[in-house]
């Protein structure tokens, strides 16, 4: 009888114990757990660590991935999906992206069981910092994920807040955690979920909401708009439609938050911000020349240019026309993570590396001011 016993899985007899919380800078390796089809192009990687840790962050906040793809080393942060609430694992929702090197080498290549390096959480876009009794959630697409780790940790916490959640979407096939929006919308009376899709999908014709985010949408999902704390996540053209439509409105921006995290967006407005800051530079007064400038070499795209002692790399180059990737620039996401191939630099980072990659010669250019010549392999 002994022999047929069933044996406790020890990580659901550990329950009863606090386990610590995880610590990047000890361990950063997060074993993927398990991998859900949300809809035909977005998947959420369930992640924990190997020894069983809290994780504590705040819903909305976002972890960095470091990806060794093809050789190639890259960072790229990601909005959590999950819950603070449910401590043991987080997720992220990933989109494939045609032609994206790092959503198509997630969807494509990991699986149970991978294993993935992560930094962080980290990131001000939450509702934590903003208590209120009234909340509208505005989403598209795959800008769904922060907001939705906010949506669940209201519900687990049962804070009775009066929640309106209102998803964009191409079609009713696209609608990102559908079925559990209208199952939370049933079992939380204060909680209400509306989608607006543009089009049909096959077989699946649309009844709701349809077309593209307009004020006659507000006014029907959520007449008392605003009264209530708004925060906003999606591509950057739905985020600043969502601005010009709150601000016509008469609404306070005061109370509008929107997730400054969109590497694409930001990726492909390089060259315009690069045109901006030289353009601005020629049109300032003439100040003195700084005490010294640097010259700053990136290996792989052949570039040198002048970088002033007082002036982030990443500015440096953004003047000079250079497209390198960026995100916070902040110090906090990990994006423009480099390798100084030589060189020293003085920087003040807000959480985006860890130690041990300073003490290996990488560095975030978009806090990192010269001390020396540079050669950069980027």
């Amino acid at each position: 009888m002994d022999a047929l016993a069933i044996r406790p899985d020890p990580r659901l007899a550990a329950l009863s114990e606090a386990p610590p919380a995880w610590d990047p800078e000890r361990d950063d390796a997060l074993i993927v757990r398990q991998v859900r089809q949300e809809t035909p192009d977005v998947k959420t990687f369930v992640l924990a660590p190997a020894v069983p840790a809290r994780f504590v962050y705040e819903p909305g906040q976002f972890i960095t991935l470091d990806l060794d793809i093809d050789g190639a080393r890259v960072n790229r942060c990601y909005t959590l999906s999950s819950t603070p609430t449910r401590p043991g694992t987080v997720s992220i929702t990933v989109k494939r992206v045609p032609g994206g090197p790092v959503s198509g080498f997630l969807h494509d290549r990991v699986g149970e069981g991978s294993v993935l390096r992560a930094v962080g959480p980290m990131g001000d876009f939450t509702c934590a910092r903003h208590a209120a009794e009234k909340y509208l959630f505005l989403s598209g697409g795959s800008g769904i994920t922060p907001v939705m780790s906010m949506a669940r940790a209201h519900l687990d916490l049962a804070t009775r807040a009066d929640i309106v959640f209102l998803h964009s979407a191409r079609t009713p096939a696209d609608i990102i955690f559908r079925a559990e929006l209208e199952l939370m919308a049933r079992n939380e009376p204060r909680f209400r979920f509306a989608a607006i899709c543009e089009a049909d999908a096959p077989f699946e014709p649309w009844h709701g909401l349809r077309g593209r985010l307009a004020p006659a949408h507000l006014e029907a999902v959520a007449p008392d708009f605003r009264e209530r704390e708004v925060f906003v996540c999606g591509p950057a053209p739905y985020m600043a439609a969502v601005r010009e439509m709150l601000r016509a409105a008469g609404f306070d921006m005061a109370r509008h938050h929107e997730e400054s995290f969109d590497f694409a967006a930001l990726a492909s407005a390089e060259p315009q911000v690069a045109e901006e800051a030289v353009a601005a530079a020629a049109h300032m007064e003439a100040e003195p020349a700084p005490a010294r400038t640097f010259r700053v070499e990136f290996r792989k795209s052949g570039r040198t240019i002048d970088c002033p002692a007082d002036m982030n790399v990443l500015e440096a180059a953004r003047r000079a026309g250079l497209r390198l990737p960026s995100s916070c620039t902040k110090g906090l996401c990990g994006t423009c993570k480099s390798k100084l191939v030589s060189g020293s630099v003085e920087m003040k980072h807000g959480g985006g590396i860890r130690q041990r990659e300073i003490d290996a010669g990488l560095a975030l250019i978009c806090c990192a001011k010269p001390t020396s010549d540079l050669v950069i392999e980027r």
